[in-house]
C-alpha cells in the first residue's frame, strides 16, 4: 500500500466535525489539524479532509470498507446510520454474506462488505462511471495503469458474468486496479444518475520533485483533461487529482509563519505547482 496516494474529502466548514465523526466510527487518529486541513490515519491509511468551496459529494465515488466479521460490518453501519441515508440495504448478496451501501450525514458514500479474508488496504476508493462516462471504466483503468508505475488491473467482473439483465453486458460490474501500489475499484452504471464526478472527492498524489510533478500533471490532463488551481486538475473523465510536491507541504508547515504565508500566497497564484517559484517565495 502506498500512502503517497490518498483521498481528499472537500467540505465547506465541517472538516474538523467530520474528522471527529470518523475517528469515532473507525477508531481513526488525527495526524495534522489546521484551520483548513485535517489529516487522518484510518486503518494505517491517510485521509485528508479539506475546508474549501461548497461542493456536494455524491455516490460517483464511494469507499469500500473490507470487514473481517459480521459484527465489524454492523458496528460501522450502525454508526454511519446516524443522520445517514441507505443506498443499498445491509443484507446478504451474491458477492458477500453481509453488504450495504450508505451515505453518511456529511454526504460521503461507504460500502461495507464482509470479506472471506483480510486484505492490507482496508478502505478502497471506488469510482462509478455514469452518464457520458458510462461504459468507460475499463478504458479508464487502462489509462490510469499507463500513467502510474507499478500498476495492474485485476478482478474484472462484467455484467454479463454477474447476472445483471439491466446493464450493457460488456460493461464493468466491478473491478480492482492498482496504481503505484495503491488499490482502487471501479464500476459502470447505466442508471439515470443525477450526479457525476466533481471536486467533492479527489486523489492526492505526493511527488518527490518537479520532474515527477510535471509528469503526472501532463499525463493526467492529456486528451481533454482540465487544469485547475493550487495543484488541482481534472482528468479526461472529470475525476479530480491533486499533484502535490512533498517539498511544498514542508514549506507550508514551516515554523516561521511569515515564510509559510509567503509560500501559501505564491501557491495560490499557480495552477501546476512550480517548485522553483515556491522556493524563491520562501527565501524572499
Amino acid at each position: 500500500m502506498n500512502n503517497n496516494i490518498f483521498p481528499c474529502f472537500l467540505y465547506e466548514k465541517d472538516a474538523k466535525k467530520a474528522a471527529d465523526f470518523y475517528c469515532k466510527v473507525f477508531d481513526a487518529k488525527i495526524l495534522v489539524e489546521t484551520e483548513f486541513v485535517v489529516d487522518l490515519d484510518i486503518f494505517g491509511q491517510k485521509l485528508m479532509l479539506l475546508n474549501g468551496p461548497k461542493v456536494e459529494k455524491n455516490a460517483s465515488v464511494s469507499f469500500l470498507v473490507n470487514c473481517e466479521s459480521e459484527d465489524e460490518v454492523q458496528k460501522y453501519w450502525d454508526q454511519l446510520m446516524d443522520g445517514g441515508t441507505v443506498l443499498m440495504d445491509l443484507n446478504s448478496y451474491p458477492w458477500s454474506e453481509k453488504y450495504g451501501w450508505i451515505s453518511d450525514k456529511y454526504g460521503v458514500s461507504w460500502q461495507m462488505i464482509l470479506r472471506e479474508k483480510a486484505i492490507e488496504q482496508k478502505i478502497i476508493p471506488t469510482l462509478m462511471f455514469v452518464n457520458k462516462n458510462n461504459g468507460k471504466a475499463m478504458e479508464a483503468m487502462e489509462f490510469y495503469a499507463k500513467v502510474f508505475p507499478n500498476s495492474k488491473i485485476e478482478g474484472i467482473l462484467k455484467y454479463k458474468d454477474g447476472g445483471s439483465a439491466n446493464e450493457n453486458p460488456e460493461n464493468i460490474q466491478h473491478a480492482h486496479f492498482v496504481i503505484n501500489d495503491y488499490t482502487l475499484a471501479c464500476m459502470d452504471s447505466s442508471y439515470d444518475h443525477k450526479f457525476d464526478f466533481n471536486e467533492g472527492y479527489s486523489l492526492v498524489v505526493m511527488t518527490d520533485d518537479q520532474e515527477e510533478t510535471d509528469y503526472f500533471w501532463n499525463d493526467l490532463t492529456a486528451d481533454g483533461g482540465e487544469e485547475s488551481v493550487c495543484g488541482w486538475l481534472k482528468d479526461k473523465y472529470g475525476f479530480s487529482w491533486q499533484i502535490t510536491p512533498k517539498r511544498l507541504i514542508q514549506l507550508i508547515n514551516d515554523p516561521d509563519k511569515e515564510k509559510a504565508q509567503k509560500v501559501m500566497q505564491e501557491m495560490m497564484k499557480m495552477k501546476k505547482i512550480i517548485l522553483k517559484d515556491i522556493e524563491e517565495a520562501y527565501n524572499s
